[in-house]
């Protein structure tokens, strides 16, 4: 048994954050594993409330120099009241996702089983359940595959003749048409979300048998005395297809032309070119509780028994969870993934991103899996037609822009009635940071000439929005700090203000990627030249009266010490404007602000814990990464490993395996640090296949918290600079020169090679 890929229990799930995820990227499951009525609830990642709407407020551009006129004469009630009316989505709420349905299949010939055990491998990505009715053993699997775009269970018996079972979906709280038998063994499930001109979709099942007979009845399919069953589920909807009913069926009858072992092996083979690419391996300091189902391991981990192999478990889920539910032509991944139970999901289950949104694709590069980061950088594209109407309509500015939410749709416009939330123009800039991300990474030229003018785009707004302050800095306005409320020195409360310092740190960040793709194209110089000159009248971090990075240009309190976002620390991570090496007295900073943060109740969520462990990381704190990681698993983490906000949101498990691997490798500022947090309960292991900015992937093995073997692949032929204070380069067949400066090693690579550093 592979203790840190496989998830197993002794029961099946009894509530939703037990049950198991499945998915392809576009299909999403939930397996429950009841044995004699088993319930797959189902998504498919474009079933959304509704079609676009046009929901800019058109007051908000005449009332823009009236708002800041009052924040800059600190009469913060009087703007938050015209923000409140004037600047607010009209309606309020974008569209929301929801479910597509459940799948039901049922023993209907027996009432008692003995219940043997459930599974996820993450290593072939196949849940199997276990059970036995009358002294027959029984076996379902379930997958979903990705090359064959369908749901698949297979069900199997230890004697012939001995499955009779019912299938059908339901499921949906409202809007669907039919469920009934078409023929003998197929089932289309149809229906709309609603409006007008809002999302229809179809799922299509076809239950194939050997032995026995299968015939409809109501709305079920039966099968009678079969050796084995399998069940194909096709889904599609009219956001990609015209033909959506004729699509689900076409998936389904061209399934059907494979076998179960060959459509098995196709899902496997295509699951494994992803996940077997990268993994870590930590010192398995159990006491023998790696060998206990999941949920003890979990209930010990809470009660304070270390299991280092539960951690390179999460960390395994995480990169199952990112090609379970990111593949390329997809959607994005929204607040859970494409895992949603409710009609009306918490916060709409849409692309939040103020944080959550963009926490999502942390681990994509650095886990070698960058072209799951394409449905994120894709759908920045259907963002700029809506954000050019949104800039130019409120603000009066060129370029584009978008608020704290989006949907399907790209909707651009404010959302919610929320002062300390709705009023934040950043989420395009932040979300296009990702296409910079995605270019250090894999250092694809063609890639970054094609998305410059999104860049560009991004940042031309900026140069209009931008006001100067008191003290002569461009600052934004009106914003906030997301979802944070401050004090000033008059006792005034707000959230709506002048210059948030995550603000300025995006902008910041945004301006060098235009300034440096522009370089690297050899083009629009002129421009570069404006958005450096711009940059370098931003606010910089400061430090405030307490020691910390101040939240706001100004030095206010917050009236919530312990908030769950610490948006001032966005310069430390995922950006690194802070750093050991290059800013020590703001790093210094950066953890008074952690640790005010901690004393005041803060990482009471599971993504702000995950944050807080990249941000500890960065800080080279090792012991504080592994604490936080065990405040993970203990408090925020479900039976299922899904990440508790509460409730569920999935942010949490792409932002602690970040935080793991970030402990363990990191690349910033041009320099990639081995082991830079590496905790004393970790003092042994290894990785492979983690990726570094400069188009490196690396492998490397430590004991006793020392290095032993460190390979280097080159992917680009680009300059590598290790940070370290001596090392032998190898190739195959010669010694590489390398150049020491400022604690770093540097040296040139071909692309291609594969260089072995000793130290």
């Amino acid at each position: 048994m592979d203790t840190s890929a496989l998830l197993w229990y002794k029961t099946p799930a009894d509530d939703w954050n037990k049950a198991l995820p499945l998915g392809n990227g576009r299909i999403g499951a939930m397996v429950f594993s009841q044995p004699l009525e088993e319930r797959i609830q189902l998504n498919e990642d474009s079933v959304w409330s509704g079609g676009f709407r046009e929901r800019n407020n058109k007051s908000a551009l005449p009332n823009l120099e009236k708002v800041r006129k009052l924040l800059f004469e600190e009469k913060i009630n009087e703007a938050e009241k015209i923000i409140y009316d004037a600047f607010c989505g009209t309606p309020v709420n974008q569209r929301h996702y929801m479910p597509l349905g459940d799948m039901n299949v049922i023993h209907y010939k027996e009432s008692e089983c003995d219940f043997k055990g459930r599974s996820l491998d993450l290593n072939t990505a196949v849940c199997t359940t276990e059970y036995a009715i009358n002294g027959v053993d029984y076996t379902r699997e379930v997958f979903i595959s990705q090359p064959d775009q369908v749901l698949v269970m297979h069900i199997t018996a230890s004697e012939k003749k001995a499955i009779s079972v019912r299938v059908r979906i339901d499921g949906r709280d409202d809007y669907f048409d039919d469920n009934s038998p078409v023929h003998d063994n197929d089932i289309l499930f149809y229906g709309g979300c609603g409006s007008e001109d809002g999302i229809n979709f179809a799922a299509y099942i076809k239950v194939l048998h050997k032995g026995g007979k299968v015939y409809p009845y109501g709305s079920f399919i039966t099968c009678e005395d079969c050796d084995e069953v399998t069940i194909l589920l096709g889904a599609q909807t009219s956001y990609r297809c015209e033909d959506y009913k004729g699509q689900a069926v076409f998936d389904v009858e061209r399934a059907e032309e494979k076998t179960y072992a060959q459509l098995k092996a196709d899902h496997i083979a295509d699951y494994k070119s992803y996940y077997d690419r990268a993994n870590i391996s930590l010192c398995d300091n159990s006491s023998g509780n790696s060998t206990l189902p999941t949920d003890e391991r979990l209930a010990l981990v809470k009660e304070g028994d270390p299991d280092n192999k539960l951690i390179e478990m999460y960390h395994n889920f995480g990169r199952y969870l990112l090609i379970a539910g990111s593949r390329e032509k997809t959607l994005p991944t929204n607040l859970q993934g494409i895992w949603n139970k409710d009609m009306w999901p918490a916060w709409g289950c849409k692309f939040t991103i103020n944080i959550n949104t963009e926490m999502n694709y942390w681990c994509a590069e650095n886990c070698n899996l960058s072209e799951l980061h394409m449905p994120l950088i894709d759908h920045i594209e259907k963002l700029r037609p809506n954000g050019r109407k949104t800039a130019r309509n409120m603000y009066g500015c060129r370029g584009f822009v978008c608020h704290h939410n989006t949907d399907i749709w790209g909707d651009t416009a404010p959302q919610d009635l929320w002062i300390p939330g709705t009023q934040w123009p950043m989420g395009a800039a932040w979300l296009c940071l990702h296409i910079w991300e995605h270019y250090l990474y894999v250092q694809d030229r063609e890639f970054l000439s094609e998305k410059y003018d999104t860049l560009k785009e991004a940042a031309e707004f900026f140069l209009d929005f931008l006001i100067e302050d008191k003290k002569g800095r461009l600052v934004t306005c009106p914003s906030v700090s997301p979802e944070n409320t401050y004090l000033t020195a008059s006792g005034s409360k707000g959230s709506i203000c002048i210059g948030p310092s995550m603000d300025s740190q995006i902008i910041y960040e945004l301006f060098t990627a235009v300034a440096e793709a522009s370089k690297i194209l050899e083009t629009d110089g002129g421009f570069r030249k404006k958005v450096l000159e711009a940059r370098d009248r931003l606010p910089a971090p400061e430090i405030g009266k307490y020691g910390q990075i101040m939240e706001w240009a100004e030095d206010y309190d917050e009236v919530e010490p312990g908030h769950r976002h610490i948006s001032q620390l966005f310069a430390l991570y995922p950006a690194d404007i802070i750093t050991m090496r290059k800013t020590p007295e703001l790093a210094k900073a950066a953890r008074a602000t952690l640790e005010r943060r901690l004393s005041h109740g803060g990482g009471h969520t599971g993504w702000s814990r995950a944050w807080i462990i990249n941000h500890w990381a960065r800080l080279f704190d090792g012991e504080k990464v592994y604490e936080n990681v065990i405040a993970l698993l203990s408090n925020s983490t479900s039976e299922n490993m899904f990440d508790m906000h509460p409730p569920f949101q999935i942010d949490g498990n792409f932002g602690g395996t970040a935080g793991i691997t970030e402990a363990l490798l990191q690349s910033e500022n041009g320099e990639i640090i081995l082991l830079p947090a590496l905790p004393k309960e970790w003092s042994e292991g290894s990785f492979k296949g983690l990726c570094a900015r400069g188009g490196f992937v690396i492998d490397l093995e430590w004991k006793d918290s020392k290095i032993t073997a460190c390979h280097i692949h080159s992917r680009c032929g680009k300059k590598c600079r290790i940070v370290c204070d001596s090392v032998k380069v190898h190739t195959a067949s010669s010694e590489v020169q390398t150049l020491y400066t400022d604690g770093a090693a540097e040296f040139d690579t071909e692309t291609g090679k594969t260089y072995t550093l000793t130290f």
